[in-house]
């Protein structure tokens, strides 16, 4: 398929907002992540697929701005989903003053590159009030810099991701692309638990599966993927906990492997009777990920791999409508 539109991603951890602006159409030029295990599964996934990113970088952004990113001039779309704990509300959100803030290497990265359009997406808690000044400050950065920005606030649940996870995404254009640019305006109900984990949950010829099922029949609480100093293979704090015991799910460990057939529970587990565990494979099915992309490293790097990721149908969503922003405004000009 010809992909007249290139791209770059920054931040690319393990490949979900890359696969979906993939599935939305764009080439992308480069992928550049810090963490090792990510650019692996980058790797591995590219070649086994044959999905033809040109390259996958282990690298920091802040050095690839002040280095590297003229290199890349033309390039159509920047996109990225830069360091969240400056914004999180599970942390200090800490803005502008947190060293992971990379933000304002994006910014110098569009400055160099000078794209069509941007796009990247953080944790819901950027659009607290008291990150209004922070936010008009990339707004008139990047107005100065000739992009009309727009922010949206997005639940991967809307695009047929089993769990809610707010996301807020900044597209921004130039100009002579704004006007052709509009959000995802359809929806996609999404499976239960139950529904979207049944196949993988019945692997193994567990008897119980169906009953399971059943009972896990809501979509799932946000993943969290943790970091390097916080999180392990587990899905999060206790109140994360609960929510997925109310689905009948097993949250204090990850899995191995699904269910044996005789699977009724795990020992010193008083209430979780016949609750599974779920695998990293079914982690990443729960965040819109297919069943054929894979993740290297063990058990605990590979989950925060999943959990730290953008859903990929989301990403596909609004690529898709940058991509035809970007292609209503050409063929104007090739028209005119």
């Amino acid at each position: 398929m010809e992909r007249p539109y290139t791209s770059i991603e920054l931040c690319a951890g393990a490949g979900g907002q890359a696969l979906g602006l993939h599935l939305a159409g764009f080439h992308h030029k480069l992928l550049i992540e810090i963490e090792e295990p990510a650019c692996k599964t980058l790797n591995h996934n590219n070649i086994k697929h044959s999905l033809g990113w040109d390259s996958i970088v282990q690298g920091c952004v802040t050095e690839f701005a002040e280095n590297e990113a003229d290199r890349y001039e033309g390039v159509d779309l920047v996109a990225g989903g830069v360091p969240c704990p400056p914004f999180s509300k599970a942390g200090k959100q800490l803005g502008k003053e947190d060293e992971r803030d990379l933000f304002p290497s994006a910014l110098e990265v569009v400055r160099k590159i000078r794209p069509k359009a941007v796009m990247l997406e953080n944790v819901s808690g950027l659009l607290d009030a008291k990150f209004d000044n922070y936010r008009k400050g990339i707004e008139a950065q990047l107005k100065i810099m000739g992009y009309k920005p727009f922010w949206q606030l997005l639940n991967a649940s809307t695009f047929g991701v089993p769990q809610l996870r707010p996301r807020v995404v900044l597209v921004a254009l130039r100009s002579e692309y704004a006007d052709f640019f509009t959000w995802p305006d359809y929806e996609i109900t999404p499976p239960t638990v139950g529904e979207a984990l049944y196949d993988l949950m019945a692997e193994s010829g567990w008897v119980h599966v169906d009953e399971w099922k059943a009972k896990a029949n809501k979509i799932a609480p946000t993943l969290v993927g943790g970091s390097k100093k916080h999180g392990g293979p587990d899905l999060g704090p206790t109140r994360a906990k609960r929510a997925w015991q109310a689905l009948h799910v097993n949250g204090h460990l990850l899995g191995n492997e699904p269910p044996a057939p005789d699977f009724t529970g795990y020992k010193n587990k008083v209430g979780y009777e016949y609750m599974p565990l779920l695998t990293v494979r079914m982690a990443a099915k729960i965040q819109g990920f297919p069943d054929w992309w894979e993740f290297y490293g063990k058990k605990t790097p590979a989950y925060r791999q999943v959990g730290n990721a953008f859903p990929p149908p989301v990403a596909e969503a609004v690529g898709k409508q940058i991509l035809h922003a970007l292609a209503a405004s050409d063929s104007l000009k090739k028209a005119a």
